[in-house]
């Protein structure tokens, strides 16, 4: 089969558009203000600002417990809502995947942080010892 006349099988130089990720539509109606119809992402970077500021002020647990849950508020708000506006990076589960694994690794790290950890694993030295050895 031959092409169109004119018509070239390649890739255009140029894009001329990207396709949505599904979901990254508009989270209020377009008559909304910018920040209405952002509220997904900026509830994400808002409970991320303020870890980072209890960081800084020197309540390290809790700002980075803070982060992490964010990021996990983050990863339910991609499942749960139908449009999530600029939260929407890629597909909805890989969306998912990545927030969620992020906030959790996050968590667990802040829960385990020197000294005086809050949760201790009993299994997890024995494996840095045996790898560090």
């Amino acid at each position: 089969m031959q092409a169109e006349a004119g018509k070239s099988r390649r890739f255009p130089r140029m894009t001329r558009d990207t396709a949505r990720p599904e979901g990254g539509g508009r989270a209020a109606s377009g008559d909304a203000s910018a920040p209405a119809r952002q509220w997904p992402l900026l509830a994400v970077l808002g409970g991320t600002a303020l870890g980072l500021i209890l960081v800084a002020v020197g309540v390290f647990r809790i700002g980075t417990l803070t982060i992490g849950l964010s990021m996990i508020t983050g990863g339910v708000l991609r499942r749960l809502l139908p449009s999530v506006g600029m939260l929407a990076v890629r597909s909805r589960f890989t969306d998912m995947l990545t927030y969620g694994l992020l906030g959790v690794a996050i968590v667990m790290l802040s829960l385990m942080a020197q000294p005086e950890p809050w949760l201790e694993i009993p299994w997890l030295q024995d494996v840095v010892h045996f790898v560090v050895r």
